[in-house]
């Protein structure tokens, strides 16, 4: 009875901190079920590749890997780029994973950069239980965007409405997330080498080729560069 109170009391604590993201994850994973139905996929896409992949703008750039020539390398190195920054979010939550059990892999399965800045940065009461409250956290992101993903590969299978111009909100996603980083920095050093390795690369690969080589340009820019650009107060 007492072990029930405290899960109750880490459910209680921890669903207000997910309540922004449902809303944000909800409308992330319809519209990625949308697409995936409208670029010729039933609704078990989607659904398998949340429950599997959990990488939102992973999932959304598979669509056109799936839909390209066969080429694993490239989809191998395309992941490990895109992800790489999870193996910064494992290395700062090892104290905070140490003696949590089978609670663990789950963990770290599931830590999305939303569940990272929950179970970071929140201030957990001392009386709840510290391992629930973020297992909590992280299973209840994993639903809302399973959830919402399915509910969209259905809705897209069912209803019949113009979907003309969806393919584009991968774009407008990026899109956005590059202009609060933009305002987020007061310079914008890294931003600028995205863009101008995004244009060099696209330029002297071309369309089909460019993202490896891009994502290669700029993460070798950001390690050479890291420490005069920090010094600068150009790394947020």
């Amino acid at each position: 009875m007492q072990n029930r109170a405290a899960i109750g009391k880490a459910f209680r604590a921890a669903f207000p901190h997910t309540i922004p993201i449902f809303a944000g994850f909800w409308f992330l994973g319809l519209t990625y079920g949308v697409y995936m139905n409208v670029s010729g996929f039933s609704f078990l896409y989607p659904m398998l590749m949340s429950m599997t992949i959990f990488g939102g703008s992973l999932e959304f750039l598979a669509v056109q890997m799936l839909l390209s020539p066969f080429a694993p390398l490239q989809t191998l190195l395309l992941t490990l780029l895109i992800q790489a920054r999870h193996l910064f979010y494992g290395i700062a939550m090892l104290d905070k994973f140490k003696g949590l059990g089978w609670k663990r892999p789950f963990l770290i399965f599931g830590m999305c950069d939303e569940s990272f800045s929950v179970n970071y940065s929140a201030d957990i009461p001392e009386e709840v239980d510290r391992g629930w409250f973020m297992l909590f956290v992280t299973l209840l992101n994993y639903l809302y965007w399973v959830s919402g993903s399915t509910l969209g590969g259905l809705l897209g299978s069912l209803l019949s409405f113009n979907t003309e111009g969806l393919d584009f909100v991968m774009t407008a996603m990026f899109v956005v997330i590059f202009l609060e980083q933009w305002l987020k920095e007061d310079k914008h050093y890294t931003a600028l080498i995205g863009v101008l390795s995004s244009a060099a690369c696209l330029v002297v690969f071309g369309a089909d080729s460019f993202m490896l080589s891009t994502m290669a340009c700029i993460l070798c820019f950001l390690t050479v560069f890291r420490k005069p650009i920090e010094k600068a107060g150009g790394l947020s």
